[in-house]
């Protein structure tokens, strides 16, 4: 089986301009995040896809594999699937996130193994929750699993409810997940979903991926004890200079 990596990668941020190329100790983002990914050993290649002559210049210039998308996209999703019918002959695609610099390989391996399983056509990764903090917080998209650790649901709110118990005990109750955004994809699946327009809950949660389970997609998950730091703010760009001072 040929895996493609992709990292979409886009110039424009409302709360972070120019996010892909913010400095971080001496490398951009970008390329901090294209250099851990070269490190899975699953990935047989791996591309940057940008609608911006600024990124395509930064990758070139390390020598990385980067693709010129179009600037209509209105998703991470939508830039893969225009990098899978430039560049064919690959079975499964991975959608590594391109604000996450220091993405362990690991992550990425363990997403691209769920396709050894020949049922799965979408795959993702989830992390159990461990505050009532995150548990709360709106930011953080949960996922509903079922006993073939297939996500039922995703959503901004903390599901399930538990009845009958205090919110601040729930985490004693109940083993909760969080979503990690990073997908899988058979390639087939990836131009199918591709043209699907926006579903009803996927408007109500503003998450993508329950436009597929509205389609009857199902989204195979396995599970990390590996955390990430996603950089949507300058705030982030902080807490990933501390990891990588400490290293």
């Amino acid at each position: 089986m040929k895996i493609l990596g992709v990292i979409p990668s886009r110039f424009a941020s409302t709360r972070l301009p120019g996010k892909p190329l913010v400095n971080l100790a001496g490398k951009t983002m970008i390329r901090r995040v294209y250099e851990q990914a070269l490190k899975a050993n699953l990935i047989n290649h791996l591309v940057v896809a940008t609608d911006d002559e600024r990124i395509v210049t930064e990758v070139e210039s390390f020598g990385g594999n980067v693709i010129l998308t179009s600037n209509l996209h209105q998703s991470g999703t939508d830039r893969c699937a225009e990098v899978a019918q430039k560049i064919p002959g690959f079975d499964v695609v991975i959608n590594i996130q391109g604000d996450e610099p220091l993405i362990n390989p690991a992550q990425i391996n363990l997403l691209a193994s769920c396709f050894d399983n020949a049922t799965t056509s979408i795959a993702t990764l989830v992390k159990k929750i461990e505050t009532n903090a995150e548990l709360h917080n709106f930011g953080t998209p949960k996922v509903l699993l079922n006993q073939n650790l297939e996500a039922i649901y995703f959503s901004r709110q903390a599901l399930p409810h538990l009845r009958d118990v205090a919110p601040t005990n729930w985490l004693s109750q109940h083993t909760f997940y969080k979503h990690i955004g990073i997908y899988g994809f058979l390639t087939s699946t990836l131009l199918s979903i591709s043209k699907l327009a926006p579903s009803a809950l996927e408007k109500m949660e503003m998450l993508e991926q329950l436009r597929w389970i509205e389609n009857g997609y199902k989204i195979k998950v396995a599970v990390t004890d590996l955390e990430s730091i996603s950089v949507d703010c300058a705030e982030d760009v902080e807490k990933v200079l501390e990891v990588l001072k400490g290293r």
